[in-house]
């Protein structure tokens, strides 16, 4: 797949290139004889951003340390693979999980070797819905400059899904209703067997 450059992207570069210095002594390559101008494009207004002193405060909501959208957030997003009808059932709890997988308390390395095998083994007897509970995770920001990601098991775990070897037998993952564990757990549908 070939991407041709924006006229924009095209100065973009050149006045990169300038600056650059060469990893080698090899002559540069000439450059194409660049295409002719089109109209000129508005240039984007840049307003000045408001100044800040050491020791202000800085307005806090909506901000959180942790990095990833949180599991609600990033399943709500997703397109939904499965039964819309069956999905909103799931969604509101009314769908009862056929298996379920504890995972609090365990390492990543565990957890991981824990879930795959669940998961395989699930599908392998036909079953398709699933809960995986991850737990909430505890908050151990330290305050230091990298903020800590609370919850690494409950960030992982959709993640893992989404790899292979489990990826072909997952449909969907989607956050759990709280009677099953709210954010704390997830719903896997899995495939139907062929």
């Amino acid at each position: 797949m070939t991407r041709r450059l924006t006229e924009a992207d095209r100065r973009a570069w050149d006045a990169y290139r300038k600056t650059a210095d060469p990893l080698s002594d090899r002559p540069r390559r000439a450059d194409p004889a660049p295409a002719p101008a089109k109209a000129a494009q508005p240039t984007m207004s840049r307003e000045p951003l408001p100044t800040f002193r050491v020791g202000e405060r800085v307005p806090t909501r909506g901000l959180t340390a942790d990095l990833a959208p949180g599991p609600g957030e990033a399943s709500r997003r997703e397109p939904v693979a499965m039964d819309r009808k069956a999905f909103t059932r799931l969604r509101a709890g009314k769908l009862r999980p056929e298996g379920k997988l504890d995972l609090h308390g365990m390492t990543l390395e565990v957890a991981h070797a824990e879930l795959t095998d669940f998961i395989l083994t699930a599908s392998a007897r036909g079953k398709r819905l699933l809960l995986v509970v991850t737990g909430k995770g505890k908050a151990r920001d330290e305050g230091g400059p990298i903020p800590t990601r609370i919850g690494v098991l409950r960030h992982q775990v959709p993640q893992w899904l989404r790899l292979p070897p489990l990826a072909p037998h997952v449909l969907q993952v989607t956050e759990a209703h709280r009677s099953h564990g709210g954010s704390g757990a997830y719903y896997v549908y899995l495939r139907r067997l062929r």
